[in-house]
């Protein structure tokens, strides 16, 4: 087994940069021209190979807003649950669909299909463009559902940090905490992309900041599988996993 990628034990799937926000700390910058969508059988595909050569502890969806593709969030989730991985999380920002019905049997699907902890991306940021009523709307199906739900919100410059932003986000998170919905730590909003444009007053120019997201590349313990398939410079639509696994190289 490759000595870079012997300790690899989490899957994520980056099903779409597509989005329903419009948020200005977002590191991926503007979405507008985002199209492509994860294919899902190669998606099922990389899950079953990779878990039944590796001790996969957990396996995680997100975007974007991957519920655009909530059936093929549902199937690759399914599919982490009958190969035995144990955690399986959905970030989501819950608005994806202005159609209610759909919203519902969307819910429902994600209750069958294994998700075990769904992550909301709600705070001052996302709730500029996006609305909270149909986001508490979806979160209540989901406790109906049963899935473990928390809130999970973006932080300036650090979740201690008293400023305009970081206190609008905690009103918005009490409102859900009165719905019995607690908070994650949450993340750090990473200087990149729209960040860089809206909120450059508050990042030093200076500091070497260090992206928390990035693997170190001699210890690989994630990959994450974009919309194009690419993934450790290789691409799951052109090579199998296994061998992209095999062939890594850092640098």
């Amino acid at each position: 087994m490759n000595i870079y990628t012997r300790n690899l034990n989490r899957i994520e799937f980056m099903v779409t940069l597509a989005c329903t926000g419009k948020c200005k700390h977002c590191s991926e910058g503007t979405h507008d021209a985002s199209v492509e969508f994860l294919d899902c059988d190669a998606a099922i595909d990389v899950v079953r190979r990779v878990a039944n050569q590796y001790k996969i502890e957990s396996l995680m969806t997100f975007g974007g807003e991957p519920l655009l593709r909530w059936e093929t969030v549902c199937r690759i989730h399914a599919e982490a649950r009958k190969n035995g991985i144990p955690k399986r999380q959905l970030i989501t920002n819950g608005y994806f669909t202005k159609d209610r019905n759909q919203m519902h049997t969307a819910v429902r699907e994600l209750g069958k299909s294994g998700v075990n902890a769904i992550l909301l991306s709600v705070d001052v940021f996302h709730q500029e463009t996006i609305p909270i009523d149909v986001v508490k709307e979806f979160a209540n199906l989901v406790k109906s559902e049963g899935i473990p739900l928390r809130t999970h919100p973006a932080w300036l410059v650090s979740k201690k940090k008293d400023n305009f932003y970081n206190g609008e986000t905690r009103k918005i998170l009490r409102e859900f905490e009165k719905m019995g919905i607690g908070a994650s730590d949450g993340n750090t909003i990473f200087p990149s992309g729209n960040a860089l444009i809206y909120l450059k007053e508050y990042f030093n120019e200076n500091d070497n900041v260090v992206n928390p997201y990035v693997e170190d590349p001699e210890d690989i313990r994630a990959i994450c599988i974009g919309p194009d398939g690419g993934v450790l410079g290789g691409n799951i639509y052109k090579k199998d996993i296994l061998d992209i696994l095999s062939s890594y190289l850092p640098g």
